[in-house]
């Protein structure tokens, strides 16, 4: 029986329709081969084909050549970036960044040992927090993982982009704290009971939240975060990375896909760099098994063929041991 729903964090409504689920898919699946390229720019060996490095967890040792192998995250700038770069026109200054989650190429933030996992976080981390320091607006960390999620390189990659202006949806949401009676990030979490919850009891919470609009979309927030993602504690950052490569790993296991990954989309919801608000930074992941067809292009109204609470049965089931 289908649903419509309202998502209390967003405002966006949503029709849940599990039915929709069982229709046919006669398009055909192929499991695509892993492993790495020698012509992929993101692999150790092929520094020298990209921009020169910004970071670098560990850093180069003292004599060091730059740019040379030893990492294990990287951080260059974007070579296509979507801001910044020295043709940069009217409203579109800032900088565009790539972090280049590890020297593995099959390696997904949901194949990342803890440290490296953490090393991730806190490299994003502090590289939102230079930009915010060289004056930029806002800064959006995300992840793309997989073709069918946005990624044009297949090697696992998280990316940084500093606008010089607050972007409208930023302002949407934090309107809609303010207007709000409580955290509307805890609210949303109270409201995933339960049987939505995926994570729970610690600093970090994850859950399917009740307006899901797409089958397993979860949502990550550190319970005492602020504003801002780049002034977030060591201790929320180290919980944030493990909740959620914990979540990514458990999605890994539970979706099938043609190429033997889930392809998603990581989101790190920021509050502005410099503005006095409150808000409450937050972590969504989007996962792409679906796709925004004509109904709600015309409507705005999306479709979500699973039950949250399904979806948050079979991530916890699959969580890492």
């Amino acid at each position: 029986m289908s649903e419509l729903r309202h998502d209390l964090l967003t405002g966006r409504l949503v029709l849940l329709a599990p039915g929709r689920g069982a229709r046919p898919d006669t398009h055909a699946r192929t499991r695509a081969a892993r492993g790495g390229s020698t012509s992929c720019p993101f692999c150790p060996g092929h520094e020298a084909e990209t921009p020169p490095e910004v970071a670098r967890i560990p850093p180069t040792p003292a004599g060091g050549p730059a740019d040379g192998p030893g990492w294990q995250v990287r951080v260059v700038p974007n070579l296509y970036p979507i801001v910044g770069g020295a043709d940069a026109g009217p409203g579109a200054s800032g900088a565009h960044e790539v972090a280049i989650l590890s020297p593995e190429h099959d390696a997904t933030f949901g194949d990342l040992a803890d440290d490296r996992a953490i090393d991730v976080f806190v490299v994003l981390r502090d590289r939102a927090r230079a930009q915010a320091t060289a004056g930029h607006a806002h800064s959006q960390v995300l992840i793309n993982q997989g073709k069918a999620a946005g990624a044009s390189i297949e090697h696992p990659h998280a990316q940084l982009l500093a606008v010089d202006f607050v972007p409208p949806a930023v302002t949407v949401a934090v309107d809609r704290y303010a207007a709000a009676a409580s955290d509307p990030v805890l609210a949303d979490q109270a409201e995933a009971d339960d049987h939505q919850t995926v994570v729970s009891g610690g600093a970090v919470q994850a859950w399917c939240p009740h307006g899901a609009a797409s089958p397993f979309e979860t949502r990550i927030a550190a319970t005492a975060a602020g504003t801002r993602f780049e002034d977030a504690s060591d201790g929320q950052i180290f919980g944030v990375a493990l909740v959620l490569r914990d979540v990514l790993a458990a999605l890994g296991r539970v979706l099938d896909t043609a190429d033997g990954r889930a392809p998603y989309n990581v989101v790190v919801h920021n509050g502005p760099a410099h503005d006095d608000v409150e808000y409450h930074w937050w972590i969504s992941i989007a996962v792409r098994t679906s796709v925004v067809a004509g109904f709600e292009m015309g409507t705005a109204i999306l479709v979500n063929t699973v039950d949250p609470r399904d979806a948050a049965s079979a991530l916890r089931a699959a969580l890492p041991g």
